[in-house]
């Protein structure tokens, strides 16, 4: 996975670490500032936050456009900058008044922007950073380590988010409220470390910063996979149907920023002991995932140095985990945010575990095609809410819960680590697909507009995020993710029923 990639993958993956990082510190506790600080109802918060991530997404159709006149280069240096005003004005805490509120708006509005000039840009960068024919074979494998540096950065960002908030509050004797702005602070200081990174390792990227292809290398590339106008119309209709389904995923995925932390914040314990508490220590995490990639390495490993390293890291690891359970006392306190580090920790995880058994596959000749995976995709994220909908059974509604007092549902934090382990395996199976299937089957006239459209249906999923806010109130709790299930269940079947037509293109 990691040999023979060229230098500038690994110096633009860290680059956008540090912003994915800032970006999932601010959002880990987003929709629980807007409820505590602006006295938000559930479901005004979650159009709040619905709206962002549509913008979040729906901005790189644009700053494609702009880098394909200005350059890429040019164009991720001004996403930074923008963004970095936009979390400056969030972290200066103003109260709870319409001002404030406006100001909110306006570096929602800025990072928004910032982040469509800079993460479909550095993605192209990276893509094309695999047009030399010396590296063509390792494209995949290129983005799989790309798409993990991104859950590296979204892994420790909900530690940081709960840490600094915890520290302010106890040391400088700020209001939860007023803590807040520090989360935000994080992500200031993230795109600090992500510009410095960007500049410092520059000459390893430089030549894919705004090199335009000529017009004829343009027309010889349209040339030889010229497309008639039925094979062109096939190929786009099948990439509609795509987006129609991943519209729904994405929709019902990104709970995990709403209903699901609400979930966290209203119905799960606030502490736990012994060895679970140990899930809730990023650094324990980070020692499983060493763990995974180590076996992997001692089994792939063809010399006998590199299986006594990773037997080296297997004992290293090994016994910083028996230390921390032998040093587990008491109890730990938990917080809402710190579930969202269970996906990104997944993400990381299982990614060599999917390229391994899907490599398998391959080789055997019997590898899913992208349309079938996302179908499957689709129907590992029902289960996944329908997790929540068994664990959900007999609970308050969250009305009824406000108000409960003594008597309030608290269940384990086990449903939500499990129902984020199932969805990031639907994650595994349909994000990435996409992008290939897009890249893969979009008619070469018409390749950008399509990849537009995949952040199109992907930022209108994340608009209908908003359809869990309002959701969440006085209905009983199992029907709330009823409707999730349904939804992906229905899309999955949708996806099937058109399977002929979609794999025709493949």
């Amino acid at each position: 996975m990691f040999e023979g990639q060229p230098k500038g993958l690994f110096a633009l993956a860290l680059a956008n670490t540090g912003e994915r990082f800032g970006y999932y510190t601010m959002l880990a506790v987003f929709a629980l500032f807007l409820r505590a600080n602006f006295g938000l109802a559930a479901g005004t918060a979650g159009i709040i936050y619905s709206s962002f991530l549509m913008l979040v997404y729906f901005f790189p159709l644009f700053g494609g456009m702009m880098a394909d006149r200005f350059g890429f280069g040019k164009m991720v240096t001004c996403g930074i900058l923008i963004m970095f005003a936009g979390y400056l004005l969030l972290s200066v805490p103003l109260g709870g008044d319409i001002v404030a509120l406006v100001v909110m708006i306006l570096a929602l509005i800025m990072i928004s922007i910032g982040t469509g000039l800079f993460k479909g840009n550095l993605q192209v960068m990276v893509g094309d950073l695999y047009n030399e024919a010396r590296y063509s074979d390792k494209r995949d494998s290129g983005f799989s380590v790309f798409y993990m540096a991104i859950n590296i950065g979204a892994l420790f960002a909900p530690t940081a988010a709960v840490k600094i908030m915890s520290w302010a509050q106890e040391n400088l004797g700020v209001s939860e409220n007023d803590s807040y702005h520090f989360a935000f602070a994080v992500a200031c200081a993230s795109l600090i470390l992500s510009i410095l990174i960007y500049y410092v390792t520059r000459s390893t990227f430089r030549h894919v910063e705004g090199e335009k292809k000529t017009s004829a290398e343009c027309n010889k590339s349209e040339i030889s996979e010229e497309l008639s106008s039925a094979d062109t119309k096939a190929r786009i209709v099948a990439l509609c149907l795509v987006f129609a389904v991943v519209i729904f995923f994405w929709m019902a995925f990104h709970q995990n920023g709403l209903t699901l932390t609400y979930f966290a914040n209203e119905f799960t314990v606030k502490s736990v002991e012994g060895l679970q508490s140990m899930c809730f220590d990023v650094f324990n995490l980070v020692a499983v995932i060493i763990i995974v990639y180590a076996l992997f390495s001692l089994f792939q490993s063809g010399s006998g140095k590199g299986n006594l390293v990773a037997l080296a890291v297997l004992a290293i690891c090994g016994a910083f985990l028996f230390y921390q359970y032998n040093n587990v006392s008491g109890s730990t306190e938990i917080s809402a945010p710190i579930f969202q580090q269970f996906n990104p920790f997944y993400v990381v995880a299982l990614t060599p575990v999917s390229l391994a058994i899907f490599g398998a596959l391959a080789r055997k000749g019997k590898e899913p095609s992208a349309p079938r995976k996302i179908a499957y995709g689709m129907l590992v994220a029902a289960v996944g809410f329908g997790v929540m909908a068994f664990g959900s059974i007999g609970l308050l509604s969250p009305d009824e819960q406000s108000v409960a007092g003594e008597n309030a549902s608290i269940v384990s934090p086990n449903w939500l680590i499990t129902t984020y382990l199932v969805l990031t395996f639907a994650e595994l199976l349909l994000s990435p697909m996409g992008i290939s299937f897009v890249s893969k089957v979009a008619p070469p006239k018409y390749k950008g507009m399509m990849m537009g459209g995949w952040f199109v249906a992907t930022a209108i999923g994340n608009l209908l995020v908003s359809v869990g806010g309002y959701l969440w109130g006085p209905l009983p709790l199992w029907t709330v993710w009823t409707v999730f299930i349904v939804l992906c269940l229905l899309s999955a079947l949708f996806m099937f029923s058109m399977m002929k037509r979609l794999e025709k293109v493949c």
